[in-house]
């Protein structure tokens, strides 16, 4: 089948297309994953570029959209904008198709593309001089201990018998100069989610339509200046 994989939660994003076969029970021909291609999206244009590019992307392999056999998308954390144009894509696709679909946090993928196991935080900037962090205890029945929004020391302080991976340098030379055990990771993209989402819908770990929704872990402006009101 064909998974079409999507991450518009930071200031570049990208699509990309795989072809997954999961391997037939009690058979001996293991299961294939392969990234067909992967597009860059350009931030701040994702809204006039998404459905333009998906459609592209899909057409350009030789495919229709009937050929999508699952969605995955990053559901957060992230820019507000971003997340919101990626989920409501999603959701229209998964209303005309009918598939399953994997709601991925961007702190998951990053504690998987590192190929460690244990105790592992996931670091991503989230900009205000605050950081996006994601406790993982890999492999684990439950994957996500906790995931949450802190300043560096916080971080710090938090990541004590921890590996911390992040994709950020500023973030992986502060975690190292404190004695942390670092992990630094190339840019994440699409690819990486769409093998985080098949691995959700191959366990059954989907979502509906209606049951999507944004992981902001940060609260919108609206929501601390009502706070504040």
């Amino acid at each position: 089948m064909l998974l079409l994989a999507i991450d518009t939660s930071g200031r570049q994003g990208s699509i990309a297309l795989a072809r997954v076969e999961e391997r037939v029970k009690d058979s001996d021909i293991p299961e294939e994953f392969e990234i067909i291609e992967i597009m860059p999206l350009v931030g701040g244009t994702f809204s006039a570029q998404l459905i333009p590019q998906i459609s592209t992307l899909i057409s350009s392999n030789g495919y229709t959209k009937e050929a999508i056999g699952g969605l995955a998308v990053v559901s957060g954390p992230g820019s507000f904008t971003g997340l919101r144009v990626g989920l409501a894509a999603v959701k229209a696709l998964g209303e005309i198709l009918a598939k399953p679909i994997a709601a991925v946090s961007m702190l998951e993928v990053i504690a998987f593309a590192s190929g460690a196991q244990g105790k592992i935080m996931s670091a991503l900037d989230a900009g205000r001089s605050e950081i996006y962090a994601g406790k993982y205890e890999i492999p684990a029945t439950e994957n996500a201990v906790r995931e949450e929004i802190l300043n560096l020391s916080g971080l710090l302080a938090e990541a004590k018998g921890w590996a911390v991976v992040t994709p950020d340098v500023t973030i992986a030379e502060a975690a190292r100069d404190a004695g942390l055990s670092v992990i630094t990771l190339r840019p994440i993209s699409s690819a990486d989610v769409a093998r985080i989402g098949w691995a959700k819908i191959r366990s059954g770990d989907t979502v509906t339509p209606d049951q999507l929704e944004a992981n902001y872990i940060r609260r919108t402006d609206a929501e601390i200046l009502e706070k504040k009101s």
